[in-house]
């Protein structure tokens, strides 16, 4: 009775054969439901490639018939980028006049992977000029014969995170929320895509639990990302946090930064959101995990050390990681302890973020200086769209 009540069904159906041989059919049932899901996966990647073909084609046939003068895409390379080399060759083969110039924002991460660079080579034969939005990429990419020019990080677009200070008492935003004066307050932010957060959320959780004793008046910050999927996930765990909790919703980048400014340190899934917790000066821990076959591929391709992008750029591991297996809830409490009491540690990171601020902002990094237009633009109407917009407007005056 246990055996049928409380084991799965592929161990059910094999308990049916009679002696010894009633396990036998374990090993086969196991690869049969693994060749079942690699099928299912394949097949559902064929039903995305079939549909990204047909969309592709619609675009590149939209753009053949407008003839634009320039074709801006932005970042999704996997798209973006067969995009580009397609409508090239559209306008190679019906020698069609006026080919349209091919910017890209957002260069590919060829700093992150052995052999990266090399793909860097082929780009110029669809791609005329790239925007980076981290330093050095700019002179990488004109080694490798691709045009270039670093424009900034979007995250400085907006102007509360060029203007966040540490620890800032900003209260207005959350003020309906009554938080408590004497409260160890935490950020967490568990990611955007609904599969990170349903495996880094759990873990999330418990490492909560654990802060319970040495910080009894803890109350955290959820961070909810523009996710429907995300948002009401999070909102059925909710009942199962172990400490008080306040969502603060997407949509707002004064809320979230007014969230950051009264947390005393943050917890968060590896992402953007690493540097926009450097640049708001607040004392991080960032966590990973993924599927163990993801966790190998990167092993074995990356070339760096550290995986939030503040210590790549800042070449240091400022901000404390906790990575793969070392992403438990016992090490990510212990870090987080730490992190809340260690004045040294915290003052790092508030340190560091002006670093990051500089190398992040190409009129302060004196990384790019080859373009005449940064004359253009001082540093109160900077923003990296403006310096972009520049670099496609001077293209139309050659």
């Amino acid at each position: 009775m246990f055996l049928q009540l409380h084991t799965p069904l592929w161990l059910r159906i094999s308990s049916q054969f009679q002696g010894s041989s009633k396990w036998c059919m374990i090993p086969f049932v196991a690869k049969f439901l693994a060749a079942l899901y690699a099928f299912i996966t394949a097949a559902s990647t064929l039903v995305y490639f079939l549909r990204l073909q047909v969309k592709l084609k619609e675009t590149i046939d939209a753009a053949a018939m407008f003839k634009p003068h320039v074709v801006v895409t932005v970042d999704s390379k996997g798209f973006s980028f067969r995009l580009l080399k397609l409508l090239r060759a559209r306008y190679n083969q019906q020698h069609l006049e006026n080919s349209p110039v091919h910017f890209h924002y957002v260069a590919p991460s060829f700093w992150a992977w052995k052999g990266g660079e090399s793909r860097l080579g082929g780009l110029s034969e669809f791609v005329d000029h790239l925007f980076c939005i981290l330093p050095n990429e700019e002179r990488v990419c004109r080694e490798h014969g691709v045009e270039a020019t670093f424009v900034g990080h979007p995250l400085l677009e907006d102007s509360s995170v060029r203007t966040c200070k540490p620890q800032e008492s900003k209260l207005e935003g959350l003020s309906k929320y009554s938080l408590p004066s004497d409260s160890t307050v935490i950020s967490v932010l568990p990611g955007s895509r609904l599969q990170e957060v349903e495996r880094m959320l759990p873990i999330f959780s418990k490492a909560m639990k654990l802060l319970q004793d040495p910080f009894p008046n803890l109350l955290t910050l959820i961070h909810v990302a523009s996710n429907s999927q995300v948002d009401h996930y999070i909102g059925k765990s909710l009942h199962r946090w172990p400490v008080p909790a306040i969502l603060v919703p997407s949509g707002s980048t004064q809320l979230k930064y007014d969230a950051f400014g009264v947390s005393q340190a943050a917890l968060c899934t590896s992402g953007t959101v690493a540097v926009e917790l450097q640049l708001a000066r607040l004392p991080s821990l960032v966590a990973y995990r993924a599927h163990f076959l993801t966790e190998l591929f990167i092993r074995y391709k990356a070339k760096i050390p550290c995986i939030s992008l503040p210590n790549i750029l800042l070449d240091s591991p400022i901000i404390p990681e906790a990575l793969f297996r070392a992403c438990n809830p016992s090490n990510l409490a212990l870090i987080l302890e730490r992190l809340l009491l260690d004045e040294e540690m915290r003052e790092k990171q508030i340190v560091a973020a002006e670093k990051l601020a500089r190398l992040l902002h190409p009129l302060e990094s004196g990384v790019s200086s080859k373009l005449v237009h940064y004359s253009d633009l001082d540093s109160h109407r900077y923003t990296p769209s403006n310096l972009a917009a520049s670099t496609i407007l001077s293209y139309a005056k050659r």
